[in-house]
């Protein structure tokens, strides 16, 4: 089967890769010159682990290939996805121009039946806003295919997750397009990955659901965390209590300064406008939202309690991406953060792994560090904020010999308070 991944970003690049894998011709394509440019030297503009190699395999066999020739990309492809940007405006709603704009010029490239289906986060009723506007922009007669594919890729754990996905969603009120769509998933079959058929509109909602119930998760454990500390217990003991029951699970229950990304913050407040243009109050959701924002102020005074008024203060800081294994910035807690420090008169020192050029775009007036022990020199404190592996187990007596007074906020619960307290550390975490 040949098909057509309209975007480059992080889904479509993702998904026509992985789809190449499974032995499907694939053709990306993007209006960006430059981008495709770079991907045709094998230059990938995100980081993603393993991605770069599954691109260079699949460039190599020949199932996959960058352009920024849409028409020829779709006259040839029987399925054709939409992997375009939804970047939320001002009020929350998502941005569908880039949207929109593909399906005018994938209508003025049909020559055939295709199915066309979604793979970016829209609004629900955006599959049958399709079906009408291409309908207008087609020759009389030609049929075509309408389906919600909605993607659920974990940052850093991309590639596995479309490989052995939890569960493929496909949402179509169309019989013909279901069976196409069975087909390119069928080598999913061989490891029995669910594949769950619904109507459009149901698909389209399960995306913002099922983000704004994990993004739920981490905010009551956010606020269970903050409880923690009032009463002076482990909110580490509360989440596994918690967690050991199956209709609740252990997963989510991290607490930290909020979540982040591209996906919850995003996907949370769009469905907040869905709900509002059907009527529909979404009151948990508004609170999640709310809560999320809160928490991230709620870590300046954990520092404050640790080094006092942070004016002159030297603030170690170690991670900027919203998680590790992605170099991705976008609504990390650290941009606010780092910027509430240094509005408080403190000077901020960095460093991430993979973020740390793509972080300049975000957040402005800190200083950029070598490596992590770099960062560490000469702070008053060390302030974790994304949990990425070489983090872990940091060389903890040299870690006191760079600071000025061995001090951590530790946001992200990497280390064991009675540990760090029996190594002479003033320690605090989030509900520990």
């Amino acid at each position: 089967m040949q098909i057509a991944v309209i975007g480059t970003g992080y889904v479509g690049l993702v998904s026509g890769a992985c789809f190449a894998e499974f032995g499907i011709n694939v053709t990306c394509v993007d209006v960006d010159a430059t981008k495709i440019d770079k991907l045709n030297q094998n230059i990938i503009p995100i980081y993603e682990p393993g991605l770069d190699q599954i691109v260079e395999k699949n460039v190599k066999a020949g199932r996959l290939e960058f352009t920024t020739d849409l028409k020829a990309a779709v006259e040839k492809s029987k399925v054709v996805f939409f992997a375009v940007g939804t970047p939320p405006k001002e009020d929350g709603s998502p941005d569908m121009s880039y949207y929109q704009q593909a399906a005018a010029d994938v209508a003025a490239a049909m020559n055939g039946y295709k199915v066309l289906v979604t793979k970016s986060t829209v609004p629900v009723g955006t599959g049958k806003w399709l079906r009408g506007f291409v309908s207008e922009r087609i020759p009389e007669g030609m049929s075509f295919g309408v389906a919600s594919n909605p993607e659920f890729l974990r940052e850093g754990a991309a590639i596995e997750d479309f490989m052995r996905p939890d569960r493929v969603v496909v949402g179509s009120n169309e019989p013909e397009a279901i069976e196409v769509m069975k087909e390119l998933y069928r080598p999913l079959y061989l490891i029995e990955a669910p594949v769950v058929i619904t109507s459009l509109e149901a698909a389209e909602l399960i995306k913002y659901a099922a983000n704004a119930f994990l993004a739920t998760k981490i905010t009551f454990i956010n606020e269970i965390a903050n409880l923690c500390d009032a009463i002076g217990c482990d909110v580490h003991d509360v989440a596994r209590g918690m967690g050991m029951d199956n209709r609740i699970g252990r997963k989510f229950l991290h607490p930290g300064p909020g979540y982040g990304g591209s996906c919850f913050p995003k996907d949370t407040r769009a469905l907040t406008t869905v709900a509002d243009q059907f009527g529909v109050e979404t009151r948990i959701v508004d609170a999640v939202i709310e809560a999320n924002d809160l928490q991230r102020h709620a870590m300046i005074p954990k520092i404050e309690k640790l080094v006092g008024d942070l004016s002159g203060k030297n603030i170690g800081v170690l991670g900027l991406s919203f998680k590790p294994e992605t170099d991705d910035m976008r609504e990390s807690p650290a941009i606010d953060i780092c910027h509430s420090l240094i509005e408080k008169g403190a000077k901020v020192r960095a460093f991430d792994p993979v973020a740390m050029e793509e972080s300049k775009h975000f957040i402005n007036g800190i200083e950029y560090a070598t490596d992590e022990y770099d960062a560490i020199k000469g702070a008053d404190v060390l302030v974790l904020l994304t949990e990425w592996n070489q983090f872990r187990s940091l060389d903890l007596e040299k870690v006191k010999s760079l600071l000025t007074s061995p001090k951590i906020a530790d946001l992200r619960n990497v280390y064991e308070p009675d540990d760090m307290r029996e190594l002479g550390f003033e320690y605090v975490g989030v509900g520990r």
